[in-house]
This record gives C-alpha cells, sequence and structure tokens, in this order.
C-alpha cells in the first residue's frame, strides 16, 4: 500500500523533577542538602530512511510519545537522561505545519536527521538552593514539559525525470524498458495505482531517476481520478516526459491529450507547467497512416517542447531518450528542495511568554498561564522560604500588577491552579509578603 501524506501527533518527553533531600550519615552531622537533578526528557527525532519509499508505517498509528527523565535522588544522583524516539521517514518527505501549512523540514538528504520536538529539561534538585542565609531548602525544581505539536508528513519523490501522461499511454512500458524498475503493465486505465520510481543507468556510477506517475485525467488538479494524490511527486522533477500515444487507439486527438495535461499541471502549479518538457511520441510503431504528422510537430515546435518518436513495445529510439533526457539534466538546476518557511525562534519567544490570563469566576480571580503551572510544581506551599520564592516570582513577573489592573482589590480570592489566597494592595510595600499577600 502506498501512503504519501499522514498527519500525526509527537511529543517529547517532559524532564524529570528535581529531589529534596538532605545527606544522613553517621558522625556527620547536618550534612546539608542533597537532591539530585532530573533527567532530561527523551525527543523526537526524525531520520531519513533510504530503505523506506512509503509512509506506511504511520497509516495506523500516528501518535508518538518519547520517554520522560527520571527524577532525581538522593544522595546527589541525577535522574536517568530519556533515550531519544526516532522516528524513519523516506527520503523526500517534507514535514509541514498542519495549521499554516508551511514548510518546517525538507527530509531528503540520505542519513540526515531533524530534532521535531525538544524534550523538557530536568529540574534542580535542593541542592542547588543552598545560600549561606538559606541552608536547609526543602524545595526543588519540577522538569519543565516536552514540546508537543501535530505535523503533516508529505512524501515529494526524489525523482530527477517525471513521467506524466493520460492513462494507458505506456508510461510504465517506457519505464520498465529503460530502467530495472517492474512496475505492473496491462491494456486498461489506472494500471499503475501508485507512483513507481526507475534508476537509468548512463554509465560508470552514473544515472538518473524517473518516476512514473499514474494516469492524469480532467480535473486531476481538483482532485479526479488519482491525479490530484500523485501530482506532488513531480514538484521535484527538473524535467517532464510528457508521454502521448501517438497511434490513437482510443482515438483521441494527441495534440487535444497533451493541452489537457498540461492544463493540468499549470492550474496545480504554475512553476510545475513551466519545467522543460519532452514530448514523448509513444506506440510510434502503430502510428495510423493518415495522421497529420506534419501539423503535430508544428504544433510540439511552436510551443518550444523537443519530440521523440519511441515505441516500447520494439525499443525504438530509447536509447535516443536515456541520451537527450542525460544530456539536459546536466544543464538544468538541480533537484528542488524546499526551505524551511516555520521560524523556531518563534516557538521559543512563545515559550518564553510571561503573560497571564486572567478571568473572574463566582467572585473568584483565575489565573492561568503556562509558565505558572509549571512553577507551582517547584513550590512547596508548607515551607516559608518557598512561599516567599513564589510571592517574589509573581511580583517580578507583574502578576499582581495584572490583578490590579484586572479590578481585584483587598480581600478578594485569587485562585491560581489549586492554590488560593486573599489578596491585600499593601502586598507591594510589605517587608514580610508571607504575611500581607496569603
Amino acid at each position: 500500500m502506498f501512503i504519501d501524506h499522514v498527519k500525526i501527533y509527537v511529543k517529547a518527553g517532559d524532564g524529570g523533577n528535581g529531589c529534596v533531600a538532605f545527606h544522613r550519615e553517621k558522625y556527620v552531622a547536618k550534612g546539608g542538602p542533597s537532591g539530585g537533578d532530573g533527567g532530561k526528557g527523551g525527543n523526537i527525532v526524525l531520520v531519513v530512511d533510504t530503505g523506506d519509499n512509503t509512509l506506511l508505517k504511520y497509516k495506523y498509528k500516528r501518535k508518538f510519545v518519547a520517554q520522560n527523565g527520571g527524577d532525581g535522588k538522593p544522595a546527589k544522583f541525577h535522574g536517568a537522561t530519556a533515550e531519544d524516539l526516532i522516528l524513519p521517514v523516506p527520503p523526500g518527505t517534507v514535514v509541514k505545519d498542519p495549521e499554516t501549512d508551511l514548510v518546517i523540514k525538507d527530509m531528503s538528504e540520505p542519513g540526515e536527521q531533524f530534532v521535531l520536538c525538544r524534550g523538557g529539561r530536568g529540574g534542580w534538585g535542593n541542592q542547588h538552593f543552598a545560600t549561606p542565609t538559606r541552608q536547609i531548602p526543602r524545595f526543588a525544581k519540577n522538569g519543565t514539559k516536552g514540546q508537543e505539536r501535530e505535523v503533516i508528513l508529505e512524501l515529494k519523490m526524489l525523482a530527477d525525470v517525471g513521467l506524466v501522461g493520460l492513462p494507458n499511454v505506456g508510461k510504465s512500458s517506457i519505464l520498465s524498458c529503460i530502467s530495472e524498475a517492474k512496475p505492473k503493465i496491462a491494456n486498461y486505465h489506472f494500471t499503475t495505482l501508485s507512483p513507481n520510481l526507475g534508476v537509468v543507468k548512463t554509465g560508470e556510477g552514473q544515472g538518473f531517476v524517473v518516476a512514473d506517475i499514474p494516469g492524469l485525467i480532467e480535473g486531476a488538479s481538483e482532485g479526479a481520478g488519482l491525479g490530484h494524490e500523485f501530482l506532488r511527486h513531480v514538484d521535484r522533477c527538473r524535467l517532464i516526459l510528457h508521454v502521448v500515444d501517438i497511434s490513437c487507439a482510443e482515438g483521441r486527438d494527441p495534440i487535444d491529450d497533451i493541452k489537457l495535461i498540461n492544463t493540468e499541471l499549470s492550474q496545480y502549479s504554475c512553476e510545475l507547467a513551466s519545467r522543460r518538457q519532452i514530448i514523448i511520441a509513444n506506440k510510434a510503431d502503430a502510428m495510423p497512416e493518415d495522421f497529420d504528422k506534419k501539423k503535430f510537430e508544428r504544433f510540439v515546435e511552436n510551443n518550444g517542447w523537443l519530440l521523440i518518436y519511441t515505441s516500447a513495445a520494439t525499443g525504438e529510439n530509447l536509447d535516443e531518450l536515456v541520451r537527450t533526457v542525460d544530456r539536459m539534466l546536466q544543464q538544468l538546476p538541480e533537484m528542488t528542495r524546499y526551505e524551511s518557511e516555520y521560524s523556531m525562534e518563534d516557538v521559543a519567544v512563545a515559550s518564553d511568554d510571561r503573560s497571564v490570563e486572567i478571568t473572574k469566576e463566582d467572585g473568584v480571580y483565575v489565573v492561568e498561564a503556562e509558565w505558572l503551572f509549571n512553577l507551582m510544581g517547584s513550590v512547596n506551599f508548607s515551607d516559608r522560604e518557598s512561599l516567599m520564592y513564589f510571592q517574589r516570582v509573581l511580583k517580578n513577573n507583574k502578576v499582581i500588577e495584572a490583578l490590579e489592573a484586572a479590578g481585584c482589590t483587598d480581600g478578594d480570592t485569587v485562585c491560581i491552579y489549586d492554590f488560593e489566597f486573599d489578596f491585600v494592595t499593601q502586598y507591594r510595600e510589605a517587608a514580610d509578603p508571607q504575611s500581607a499577600a496569603f
């Protein structure tokens, strides 16, 4: 089964929590804090696997979560760093953001790796919070959350040349003759249900890759037939081999067929339609005697295309076709690579955002923010020093100002997740914030 477009959910591992512990040993009085740090969460890493040519492995399993980092231990033992979760993808896979359709990464180089989601950092153990005036810290930091997102994986085959044309014009037959590929060949429409790749050898260690794209029909660019699903595989091709049935076996006019396919290409992508083309007049051995050859050649010449008469059945001109394609490829630009359109800096800015959302529900001011949620896990609300640290963070990040701007006054109840306290405006000038605000 050929799968070339999937949407998956990925989440990196959370960082492990720091540990609150104190050194205990015989004859060692007041050993001090000894809580270890939490381990780092596992990353989500995409790796190009040259042995793959489909996204089939992501058809049924579409949720991937990396392991969390280990929690810190006493005696200054750090938590274990989680292993990265490796997701193999075939060469030519383009990673996109589903909301904006922007390209995040083009995975094309063999063995290339890309960290799609980074694991959370491990939290500090209480050993880091010891100071000359705070010698027994009873709090530690929780690990941060790993990044999570939905992405689209879209396979765009890595082929130098694309074979396009209406169904049953002989594309698969030509591919089988000029390469070692063995596509299914039969005398009926839509024999080819998925793209086929073939490597054409032109010399020792040299050659090019040809993609046989399933037959296009009128309306393919709008989703008709199989063409809409597979037109993306021509996106990277440097040269298009436009195959047309010159035998007119089905009563069609080859000129009309060429116009129809080029119309579909231009409606799908103007840039794609502007690529260099070679018109392959296939089944030349069965060309009817009354065929207006001069009119056909004049039409091709007027559009600036090169014309080659071939026959996959007899092998006529196939060697010339290979030589011509090889010569033209040497003059054409390199295969298309998609530059990243998605700024990871925007993600970093969003993660450093310290804004809060304040709502009033039944007379209670509810404060919410992701950074506050992470902070709550590192606060020991039964410890005075830890509580004072929490208050300083609220003040320094202007949460108190935001509450006042929202109308919060003396005696009002404030709820930050599962922690409630009575707001006191004198908090700003209070020498002891604990007694003033909470």
